[in-house]
């Protein structure tokens, strides 16, 4: 083990017993992480990035989770090795970790303050005034705005951006040698990936740390990192400079995850007559104060739009989290109240009743962000799917069975699978159960709110291509919600770019893309088209 290096990883294996069952998930590892540098572990789900990262911390389910082979050598000791007491002086103080969702990581019921003050209290002794004056300066140091007024926020109270500076505040308390950061921007905006990215590079140079990034991303690895290890099954398949491996990646898996950018064009369909036409359209959320709960002012999620979507054609609808994207959407399928105009097929929805509407919910389906929460865990996938043919009444039962098959084979899936539950399915699998369960009703019109943006790249890009066959063949009609303006730009014909509720910038998607007119939108293509950053 070389002085300039801090973890020196060797020959490490994983498995999980499960009584008689044993998976390997991680075999022959072997990697070093040197002193004030930045590796990238780099790979799709399940690939094991993340065990390896918890196995430095000993985070994994042990007993459950074995290691029959390897070490991790830090400071002269092997960290497998260790007593639970010092392994315990080590997390969080030497080696700190940052997690992928920082509101599940995060206590829900604790300020932030007495949360950072814990971290402090455990491994530095510090209590009282001198631990709130060192919470204050972390807050500070990672970029919060006004932390003193942060200090008694609780979690939900702070943005997705803020919620990740505080679990970066928190890592850099005891200023550890490494920092582990999983996934750290995955749930993030791009504008707000790129300032944590930035800040992480920054709070690197200043403290001398070296941090173990692992991401699917390889935008965001492009950006930071200096060495890649692609991981494939539990493998390391490739180990290389971030230039030489971006240059001439060698393994066929690395240029497989290197041309997984979703790309190509819009499907070019004949475009058919207005299908959708909005005008005015708001939403208008009252904020309520005093004994009597009067209104004295409102939050305008969605403040005069106007758009005219045409049969066969995608719209895409982009913005920070906050905009008012999902909003609007919801507010077009009268799944919320509104005001203004909503026109499908020439009828005037904003006229109808509830009930009124709900006869044409078949020919406007949605798709959520979240596969795995919009899907029932206790219905099987030929129920998930068939849901909406029992509802509307449509056909026999051994039509609606018949058109369940069709829908799965349409998507991509086997038939034969129908009969099992969605937790037996991969994240991209359980994406194409809900596109079935939308198609199966041969819909018109398919919002899709954030549908890939929980997938792998490889994944991602199978959904677009597979969501831009089924509107060539069906001549379907999109609304795309998303902040992934690379899936954005495959797939849509127009582009509206909404910020606070309103519409900065919209009209035909390849001039937007190609010249942005409004400072917001270009500062939203900068942060997802950056090139990548010199690694020094």
């Amino acid at each position: 083990m070389t002085q300039d290096t801090l973890i020196e990883v060797r020959d490490l294996a994983v498995e999980f017993v499960a009584g008689d069952q044993c998976q390997r998930v991680v075999e022959g590892i072997s990697f070093d992480i040197k002193r004030g540098e930045t590796l990238a572990l780099v790979g799709e789900s399940g690939s094991g990035k993340s065990v390896t990262a918890h196995s430095i911390l000993r985070l994994l389910p042990y007993p459950l989770a074995q290691h029959p082979s390897g070490s991790i050598q830090y400071s002269g000791h092997d960290l497998l090795t260790l007593k639970e007491k010092t392994i315990r002086h080590i997390r969080g103080n030497r080696i700190a970790m940052i997690f992928q969702e920082p509101m599940t990581s995060l206590n829900p019921l604790h300020s932030i303050e007495k949360q950072i003050n814990e971290v402090l209290g455990i491994h530095k002794g510090l209590t009282g005034k001198v631990a709130s004056r060192r919470t204050l300066e972390l807050l500070e140091l990672v970029g919060i705005p006004e932390p003193h007024k942060r200090l008694k926020a609780l979690p939900h109270e702070l943005s997705g951006g803020q919620r990740q500076r505080v679990m970066i505040a928190m890592a850099l308390a005891n200023e550890p040698e490494l920092l582990i950061a999983d996934e750290p921007t995955t749930a993030l905006d791009v504008t707000v990936q790129l300032k944590i990215l930035e800040l992480l590079k920054e709070l690197q140079a200043r403290l001398g740390m070296a941090l173990l990034l692992i991401s699917h991303d390889l935008n965001l690895v492009r950006r930071i990192a200096h060495r890649v290890c692609v991981m494939q099954q539990g493998r390391i398949v490739e180990q290389a400079s971030c230039e030489e491996l971006f240059r001439a990646p060698q393994h066929p898996y690395t240029r497989e995850l290197l041309a997984a950018e979703p790309s190509g064009l819009p499907a070019s369909n004949e475009v058919g007559p207005p299908l959708l036409e909005v005008d005015n359209l708001k939403v208008w959320f009252p904020i309520k104060k005093g004994l009597l709960r009067s209104t004295v002012d409102h939050v305008k999620a969605v403040d005069g739009i106007h758009f005219s979507l045409a049969q066969g054609q995608t719209l895409g609808i982009v913005g920070e989290s906050g905009s008012g994207k999902s909003t609007l959407g919801l507010a077009i399928l009268r799944l919320i109240a509104s005001q203004g105009g909503i026109r499908f097929e020439g009828q005037q929805l904003d006229a109808l009743s509830q009930q009124q509407v709900r006869p044409l919910r078949r020919e406007m389906q949605v798709v959520f962000q979240d596969p795995f929460g919009s899907l029932s865990p206790r219905m099987s996938v030929s129920q998930i799917v068939g849901e909406g043919l029992r509802i509307h009444k449509i056909g026999s039962e051994q039509e609606q069975e018949q058109a369940i098959i069709e829908a799965l084979k349409e998507v991509g899936l086997d038939p034969d699978t129908r009969h099992r539950y969605p937790h037996e399915f991969s994240g991209g699998q359980r994406q194409r159960i809900a596109i079935a369960r939308a198609l199966v009703l041969k819909p018109r019109l398919i919002l899709l709110d954030e549908p890939t943006s929980a997938l792998d790249r490889t994944v991602q890009r199978q959904v677009v291509e597979l969501l831009r066959n089924l509107q060539r063949k069906y001549n379907l009609t999109y609304l795309f919600i998303s902040h992934d303006l690379a899936v954005v730009k495959a797939l849509s014909h127009q582009l509206m770019v909404i910020k606070h509720g309103q519409v900065v910038e919209q009209g035909d998607a390849r001039p937007i893309f190609d010249a942005p007119q409004h400072p917001y939108t270009r500062q939203l293509l900068e942060a997802a088209f950056l090139a990548p950053a010199s690694a020094e």
